[in-house]
């Protein structure tokens, strides 16, 4: 009866512990990690679901209020030009924006600057030497600082925020997190890009100034706690065999 038990004891352990259970985003032990050539300072460059704030005004500072509010009547315009009101716009799956007057216009790829002149030049077709102001008002990213399934939503008000700095304002990496393995996941997330950061030594703040776009997924891996896993998972398979052979003694003691 003993090797009995001591033997189901083992199937069931086998069959059924799941070592540090909270860990996410693993990959195989041969998976090569992308290398991301835009390490260092280079700027934020607009990606599909940001949205876009935008104001657009003249050389000497006259706001083109019929551009942002086509809706209102000319009388309602010309009372409101000395307002700071400003558009939204949300950049399409397909990286462009629908604007009035020019129609869509494909932003995605570019930098804020390289949108701002090439929008310029749109409406230099129709005003007097025009200038575009652009900012993105919904820029974030999700952190998980090292404890298992644990994070939060940072937003981001820089447009020119590092890892580093997202991992600072999630409070940074805990005690029980990697700090040499910290995966950075961008792109569209059924092919996304990955790659792994390692901070724990200074030659490692390199990686650690790479710019964040819209949408990363800041992933630090925590340290596997293999006895508290191993003690939490075989607790209930010792307490159903304790039980079983209680029950066992008692019932051939009703034999007896």
């Amino acid at each position: 009866m003993k090797k009995l038990i001591v033997l189901m004891l083992m199937a069931v352990t086998l069959s059924s512990c799941n070592i540090n259970p909270s860990v996410m985003f693993k990959v195989p032990s041969n998976y090569e990690y992308d290398v991301d050539q835009t390490i260092g300072n280079v700027e934020y460059r607009l990606a599909p679901n940001d949205i876009v704030s935008m104001s657009v005004y003249t050389n000497d500072g006259f706001k083109l209020i019929d551009i942002t509010t086509s809706a209102e009547s000319v009388t309602s315009r010309l009372n409101n030009m000395n307002n700071n009101t400003t558009i939204q716009f949300l950049v399409e799956p397909d990286g462009v924006v629908k604007l009035p007057i020019i129609g869509k216009y494909k932003i995605a790829g570019s930098t804020i600057r390289e949108a701002e002149k090439g929008l310029e030049l749109q409406y230099a077709n129709f005003y007097n030497k025009p200038f575009v102001i652009l900012k993105v008002v919904n820029r974030r990213v999700t952190v998980f600082p090292g404890t298992g399934g644990s994070g939060r939503v940072v937003n981001l008000e820089n447009e020119s925020t590092t890892v580093i700095e997202a991992l600072a304002l999630a409070g940074g990496i805990t005690n029980t997190g990697k700090a040499r393995k910290i995966k950075l996941i961008r792109g569209d997330l059924r092919n996304p890009k990955v790659i792994l950061i390692d901070l724990s030594t200074i030659e490692g703040l390199k990686q650690g100034n790479l710019l964040l776009q819209a949408n990363d997924i800041i992933y630090v891996e925590p340290v596997p706690r293999l006895s508290q896993e191993v003690l939490t998972q075989i607790t209930p398979i010792v307490g159903l065999i304790t039980s079983f052979a209680l029950i066992y003694n008692i019932a051939k003691g009703f034999k007896l």
